[in-house]
């Protein structure tokens, strides 16, 4: 039996970010299976995306991660909706990969992923002290690197990577906390060697 979870809710001026719980995954799973969503996600998902692959994550992977503090996981859900999940998204230690997230498709283009990644990112540096945050994304996957370069993060690498639809070139975007701290400030951060 897994823990209880001591994760921190989250807010942002519309959103409600919850620790994910098992019981998010009936949701999840009618939102979460559409090519547009999944198409720029990690090789490792299968896909087509079986019909209790939601539960078997949450229940298998990500749960556990939580439990031993290795990540954080949080349901998105709007304040005008607080029982409807629209998303989710993901911290991980480690020093490649430490934030991803998916939106249901009916709440695309509307700026709730930008808000919602400011409120994760703030956890990422205020609560948990890390030190830099780093976020490898397809370099066709337009929308997600619009969301880090409104951040301030910068490209540090380009490779390939495997994704579900197949290998694509992928930049790795990097934002330390003292770049992160002097953008919420105004102040311009020191140069970087």
């Amino acid at each position: 039996m897994t823990p209880e979870v001591r994760i921190a809710g989250l807010e942002t001026p519309r959103l409600i970010l919850r620790p994910l719980e098992l019981a998010d995954a009936d949701q999840a799973q009618k939102l979460f299976p559409h090519w547009e969503i999944v198409k720029f996600l990690a090789h490792v998902i299968p896909w087509p995306y079986p019909e209790d692959g939601v539960r078997t994550y949450y229940r298998d992977q990500a749960l556990p991660a939580m439990a031993r503090g290795d990540e954080w996981h949080w349901s998105l859900r709007l304040k005008s909706d607080p029982d409807r999940l629209i998303g989710g998204i993901t911290l991980r230690r480690g020093e490649r990969k430490n934030r991803g997230f998916w939106l249901g498709l009916p709440w695309h283009r509307q700026g709730l992923m930008s808000e919602a990644v400011e409120a994760v990112t703030e956890y990422w540096f205020q609560d948990l002290g890390f030190g830099v945050l780093r976020a490898p994304k397809a370099v066709a996957n337009l929308a997600s690197r619009r969301i880090s370069e409104k951040q301030g993060m910068r490209v540090i690498a380009v490779e390939m990577q495997n994704y579900v639809c197949g290998p694509l070139e992928t930049e790795t975007w990097e934002i330390t906390a003292e770049e992160w701290r002097a953008r919420r400030s105004g102040r311009v951060p020191a140069a970087r060697a």
